[in-house]
């Protein structure tokens, strides 16, 4: 049976009587330093430390005449300056959210050792508890988020020193490397944790002009106004539909998908504009690439330039496990591992990603030293 671990933070406002139960969700506007329950499944993490500081705030990405609210969270260790960034960015999915990465980043941040980490843990557009605007979202619009996100310069991971390194789930991690190698983004390293590049239409049924033209009819179905809810209902924003995904790919340990992680995936799906992304997501105008030649295409434009692990996951599915598998020994990457869990591992074996995580952190800045 697998065990399950408890984060706690305490004080958290507006209220005293504030609080949040395991994987609730809640409004990003609220910032947060220790009232925070979080229970993550198989490991034996217990974080509860007075020196850790979290809190929540919006970051404001203008983009085509929109205005979005970005959701953030930094955590850090209390007065521990001066510190090396990590910004750590979900997978892209229906229900993607900060609340993945949390147990990572609060084990890295009071970890002791020479170096002082502060990670940052982002939101994309259209997804999580940022602003959803309705827009022709595609991986172009994502790249150039990611981008405008590290190189603003009022950025919550500006870095002076090129210390900055990029945790990225699924999409997210190819979406990194595919800013990384036009130059968009010059982090120092970059950790693909678990990552893909054909969203799950694609993945299972193809890309010949066939598929592309229902893809394009699904997609526009699903951003209808009425209709578009009434499917969106259907496919993605239906407690069911997630718990099966959770079970069966998303989690490699069906036991560990708790109806609190249920309920705060189910909770994201309600909020205004959620359709928008999910409906190009699903129909793969969110993939980085169209074949796996160009994913290692993009993994080699990297060789020489920074380093580059690979997280993979042995309970993946078998589609996706072979996308990873094939960049065991690529050009570009520099380390390959592998680990239990499926499409999150990062969210349900905290601790075992972040032992990796932490080890790639010490070699890549032992490389720079």
């Amino acid at each position: 049976m697998a065990s399950s671990a408890t984060l706690r933070l305490s004080s958290f406002s507006p209220s005293p009587n504030f609080s949040i139960k395991p994987h609730q969700s809640f409004h990003p506007k609220f910032a947060f330093s220790k009232s925070l329950t979080i229970r993550a499944a198989s490991t034996s993490l217990e974080v509860s430390k007075s020196s850790h500081r979290s809190k929540g705030s919006e970051w404001e990405w203008k983009y085509k005449g929109n205005a979005i609210n970005i959701y953030y969270e930094e955590h850090a260790k209390d007065g521990a300056e001066p510190a090396k960034n990590i910004l750590m960015v979900p997978t892209i999915s229906d229900v993607s959210t900060v609340e993945e990465w949390r147990l990572v980043a609060e084990d890295l941040v009071q970890r002791e050792g020479g170096v002082n980490w502060r990670a940052t843990i982002v939101d994309w557009p259209g997804l999580g508890y940022s602003g959803r605007p309705k827009m022709e979202y595609d991986a172009d619009v994502m790249e150039r988020f990611l981008a405008d996100f590290i190189n603003a310069p009022d950025s919550p991971v500006n870095s002076r020193e090129n210390d900055l390194v990029v945790f990225g789930g699924g999409h997210a991690a190819t979406i990194a490397v595919r800013a990384a190698g036009k130059g968009l983004v010059k982090p120092a390293a970059i950790a693909a944790v678990a990552p893909t590049w054909a969203g799950p239409l694609p993945i299972v049924f193809g890309r010949d002009s066939g598929m592309e033209s229902r893809y394009e009819f699904l997609r526009g179905t699903l951003r209808a106004p009425a209709l578009g809810w009434m499917m969106y209902n259907v496919l993605v924003s239906n407690e069911k539909a997630i718990q099966s995904q959770y079970k069966s790919h998303v989690y490699a340990d069906p036991s560990n998908v708790t109806p609190a992680i249920i309920e705060s995936r189910y909770a994201l799906t309600k909020q205004k504009g959620a359709r928008y992304v999910p409906a190009a997501f699903l129909t793969g105008l969110l993939d980085p690439v169209k074949t796996r030649e160009e994913f290692l295409q993009l993994l080699a434009e990297l060789e020489g330039k920074m380093l580059v692990l690979v997280v993979s996951s042995k309970g993946s599915p078998r589609r996706s496990k072979a996308e990873m598998e094939a960049l065991r020994g690529a050009k570009g990457v520099t380390k390959f591992v592998e680990v239990v869990g499926a499409l999150l591992p990062h969210e349900e074996y905290p601790t075992v990603v972040a032992e990796e995580l932490y080890l790639f952190l010490q070699e890549t800045f032992d490389a720079k030293a």
